[in-house]
């Protein structure tokens, strides 16, 4: 399990709407900056439950996203599928909560530990490879949401 939190200074559906929405991941995820050439196909509803994307690129690999549950504004479960550079079954999950001063929004990647991963955690730390991205991610959300905030309030 790979786990990252940030405060963001937003009411928690300022912030739903930003990640309940694929189409809208390109403002804020470091993923999507990987691979300048990403290949994307979003099928399914625009958001919420159903809605589905999908990837291929040369430096991203290739894969799959599918939110499985969008529970407004407080949580959002996606099935995770990476086909390559190998194949790989997570689940995402966004917590959103209410805090004095904004939202607490918890990112978390969790999944089977396969004999493949147990070899690959003998070499390789998950949590120093994609917690840093989370960190950026977040701290993308953050900036997002608290300067549309601001913008509304002012």
């Amino acid at each position: 399990r790979v786990e990252r939190s940030i405060v963001i200074d937003a009411p928690a559906q300022a912030i739903f709407l930003h990640i309940d929405d694929f189409h809208a991941w390109a403002d804020w995820s470091p993923y999507e900056k990987m691979d300048a050439n990403l290949a994307r196909t979003f099928t399914g509803p625009a958001h919420g439950k159903g809605a589905a994307y999908a990837w291929v690129g040369k430096k991203a690999g290739s894969g799959s996203m599918e939110i499985v549950l969008s529970d407004a504004p407080s949580r959002i479960v996606i099935q995770l599928d990476f086909s390559k550079p190998m194949t790989a079954h997570n689940i995402a999950e966004f917590l959103l909560e209410p805090r004095r001063s904004g939202t607490k929004l918890t990112w978390a990647m969790y999944g089977p530990n396969t004999l493949m991963s147990k070899v690959m955690g003998l070499f390789f730390s998950m949590d120093k490879l994609v917690g840093p991205q989370f960190e950026a991610g977040l701290a993308n959300l953050k900036a997002l949401a608290e300067q549309r905030a601001d913008a509304v309030s002012a």
